[in-house]
């Protein structure tokens, strides 16, 4: 098992509504229309995780467990590894219930979306809560 450790914090303008994706991104601003992201300012993006980490991601058998971890809450997400994964953005790491892959896509065939999380969590992200987010490859 492959494990990744990213640290994040949420923002006032978390909105977490929506139905098929959530974002994580380096970048350190959100505008009310980013509703996928619930967490800005990470500290590592898709190119900055480890080679092994990735390859081991991009194998067809691949799962991602994902545990979000803010204030005394944790949300669990699970979510599929392709061999089609680039794994390339600079900035943003994206978690789709969907198939669709690009170079923002992180994993596939997640079982939460931003729309699915605790309203707890989310405003606690809200907030500006700092996420700890923990990525784990089992094949």
């Amino acid at each position: 098992m492959l494990v990744e450790k990213i640290k994040a914090k949420g923002h006032r303008n978390v909105t977490a509504k929506h139905k098929t994706t959530f974002e994580i991104t380096k970048e350190n601003h959100l505008t009310p229309r980013g509703d996928c992201i619930i967490a800005i300012s990470a500290d590592k993006s898709l190119p900055e995780l480890s080679r092994e980490f990735r390859n081991s991601l991009k194998n067809e058998k691949a799962k991602l467990k994902i545990n979000l971890h803010c204030s005394n809450l944790t949300e669990k997400i699970t979510a599929c590894g392709d061999p089609n994964l680039t794994l390339k953005h600079p900035t943003d790491m994206v978690i789709r219930k969907s198939s669709f892959i690009c170079d923002r896509t992180l994993a596939i065939k997640a079982n939460k979306a931003a729309i699915d999380l605790n309203k707890e969590f989310v405003k606690k992200l809200k907030e500006g809560e700092e996420v700890e987010i923990e990525l784990k490859v089992t094949e």
